[in-house]
């Protein structure tokens, strides 16, 4: 400061280059290499276009349906403990032993010794399930899937003591095929299924050849069912060619019989193996209600009508009176006319040659 001395009595000098103000700092200079490093970090998915931002690597993926089991082996009469996770909330599931690791669809599990079990609200489970022989040999599976809704399942595997174990069946068509997307119907009623003709539509699946080898020319089974009775399976086989590793849509005809009306199922089987069930909800005939009215009404009016027809030709001719137009009948007093076919009980009066 000015009228500061120093230890010799002299006033301090300034420092050379400076003006009495404050030197700087080096927070200015510290500053930058942060924004650099901000920058650097902002620009790296553009710079970078093979990675993607940490927050989007780190985002967990939806949790899939699992199954596991406890224990993995079991004899028949026991009972295992059957757990998973990933399921939708307030969901029921069946639980089923199954040999083969079933490929060859619910034929090859015990469904008579199956079980049931409802989800949570975090969609887990935990159920009992009493061990029992499966009709196909082992290597067994216990399967979950669900009972209403969007179909879901999952498999733990597991081993039956003491019950056979084979090889599994190599696929001997030509190619695997699998359901890849929602089947639909297509097609609509006409005015002949209004009065009753068959129902008609077409099933249209699309399939994907899982194979090593083109799927040519595949056999079919399509089944309709309606209500508690099991389905009636009609032989189709699609013309065409799947090739390995790629897909095809598949139309396949479907029909009821004359008359059906309410909620048929239709089922699609390749080999043994069930592909997919499609609900139909076929719509009542009501042209065939209403012919059946109208001919309750019309066939008895016409009847009506005939007979009185037959009638009024079979009755006898009036007899004419003897009374001019518009004069006094030969009627005595007090009487009247009856209709030809009601009996006489009109008392007649006594005349005087009566007295």
């Amino acid at each position: 400061m000015n009228g500061e001395k120093g230890l010799n009595g002299t006033a301090a000098a300034a420092p050379c280059g400076t003006t009495g103000r404050r030197p700087r700092t080096g927070r200015g200079r510290r500053r930058r290499p942060a924004l650099r490093a901000a920058l650097a970090l902002a620009l790296l998915p553009v710079l970078l276009p093979g990675l993607s931002p940490p927050t989007a690597s780190a985002a967990p993926s939806a949790d899939q349906p699992s199954a596991a089991v406890s224990p993995n082996e079991a004899g028949v009469g026991g009972s295992i403990t059957v757990n998973g996770q990933g399921w939708r909330p307030h969901t029921l599931l069946t639980l089923l032993i199954c040999g083969q690791n079933m490929i060859g669809g619910t034929n090859s599990c015990a469904n008579g010794d199956g079980r049931t079990a409802t989800t949570d609200d975090h969609g887990a489970f935990r159920a009992p399930l009493p061990v029992a022989e499966p009709p196909k040999p082992c290597p067994c599976v216990v399967h979950v899937a669900t009972v209403t809704g969007q179909a879901a399942t999952a498999d733990a595997a597991f081993k039956v003591a003491g019950h056979p174990v084979a090889p599994l069946p190599q696929d001997v068509s030509a190619g695997r095929l699998a359901v890849l997307a929602q089947p639909r119907l297509t097609g609509s009623s006409g005015l002949l299924t209004w009065f009753g003709a068959p129902p008609q539509r077409e099933l249209t699946v699309t399939l994907g050849n899982l194979g090593s080898a083109p799927a040519k020319d595949p056999a079919f089974k399509v089944g309709t069912s309606h209500g508690v009775f099991a389905p009636k399976w009609e032989n189709q086989q699609w013309h065409g060619t799947v090739p390995a590793g790629r897909k095809a849509e598949v139309k396949l005809p479907v029909e009821l019989a004359a008359g059906a009306h309410g909620d048929y199922l239709i089922s699609l089987k390749y080999g043994d193996r069930l592909l997919v069930e499609q609900p139909w909800e076929v719509g009542r005939p009501w042209g065939m209600t209403l012919f059946w009215l109208l001919l309750c009404v019309v066939v008895p009016t016409l009847l009506f009508r005939g007979g009185m027809a037959v009638v009024n030709r079979l009755r006898p001719a009036r007899r004419p009176t003897s009374a001019p137009p518009g004069g006094p009948t030969d009627l005595p007093d007090g009487t009247t006319a009856l209709p030809w076919f009601a009996p006489d009980t009109t008392p007649w009066p006594r005349g005087r040659g009566a007295e």
